[in-house]
Formats: C-alpha cells, structure tokens, sequence
C-alpha cells in the first residue's frame, strides 16, 4: 500500500514528461515548474491513500493528480502553493538556461506562434473574452463587466474559446480540461 509507494521512483519515471506536458498546456516554463512541484507535493500528501500496485496503476494515479492541478490552475489562474508551504518543500531557483532548455524541449515558441495563429480564427467578441479572461487574468466577473454582459455568458465565451483553441492546437486533447 502506502508503504510501497516510491514518489522518487515516480519522479524519476515521469518528471520530464510531466513537465513537457504542463508547459505545453500553459505555454509558461515557469507556471509548468509550479505544477510539476504541486503535483508531486500533492502526492507526497496523499500518499497514504494511495491504493494502486502497479507501476502501471502508480502512474495513473500521479497523471490524475497532475489533471487536477492543471484543472485549478486553469480555474485559479495560477499554481497552488499551499501544499508545497504545509511539507515545507521549495522549488529550486531556476536560471534563464533551465527555463530555455524546458521552453526548447516543449516546443513553446512553435506553440505560441501557432497559438498567435488560432487566436485569429475565434470570433471577436470570443476572441475578446479569451483575451480578458487568460491574458490579461481578469476573473470572470471583471470580464463580465468589461463585455458588458452576465458571468454566466462570459464564462460560456471563455470556455467556447478555449474549447475552439484547443481543437486548433492539440485535437487529441481538445477538451480534456475545461476552465470552470
């Protein structure tokens, strides 16, 4: 059970992967660094109810773990720190050669230019919204106010955008983690 549970070997095994995954889905090396660390904090923390055997199992449960703080980041507009605050775990500083090297090995610069690209496909008041919304990481009742329109029909603009966006960028995964 509990005891079995190996984070170090799950580190090892899925830390660049995880990584690469984050940072394509928030085109930000930095924020990818956050998520990575929560989740494996998340982990750490819930160790003990982890019930999976296999490496096979393990895995999933981690990635699980990893969908649900990209999920509240997504929701919250930045990473969750205060399980890496409550096990007392820091981030190491990162240099300018990391954050390149991880920026390199996710393929950012293609992504935002492609990201560039699918921006221009949405609508204008859709296009807008998303902008409000991710770019300038106004809350929903700010964007609401600013389109003049309720939260509920902003939320619904965001969400349209971002579905659009990530059937443009990455269809295999379009839709896997919708903003609430």
């Amino acid at each position: 059970m509990a005891r079995d549970l190996d984070i170090d070997a799950l580190y090892a095994r899925h830390r660049r992967e995880l990584l690469r995954w984050f940072a394509r889905r928030t085109a930000d090396a930095e924020s990818a660094l956050d998520l990575l660390a929560e989740t494996f904090a998340q982990a750490i923390a819930a160790r003990r109810g982890c019930r999976a055997r296999t490496d096979e199992a393990r895995a999933a449960w981690l990635w699980g773990i990893a969908h649900r703080q990209l999920a509240r980041y997504l929701r919250r507009g930045y990473a969750e720190q205060r399980a890496i605050r409550r096990l007392g775990l820091e981030r190491p500083p990162v240099d300018e050669p990391v954050l390149a090297a991880i920026e390199r090995e996710a393929g950012l610069d293609d992504l935002r230019s492609r990201l560039a690209d699918a921006l221009e496909t949405l609508g204008p008041n859709v296009r807008q919204a998303v902008e409000l919304r991710v770019v300038d990481e106004l809350p929903y009742p700010d964007v609401a106010r600013h389109l003049r329109i309720s939260e509920p029909a902003a939320r619904a603009r965001v969400s349209r955008g971002l579905n659009a966006l990530g059937r443009v960028l990455d269809p295999a995964v379009a839709g896997e983690v919708a903003p609430s």
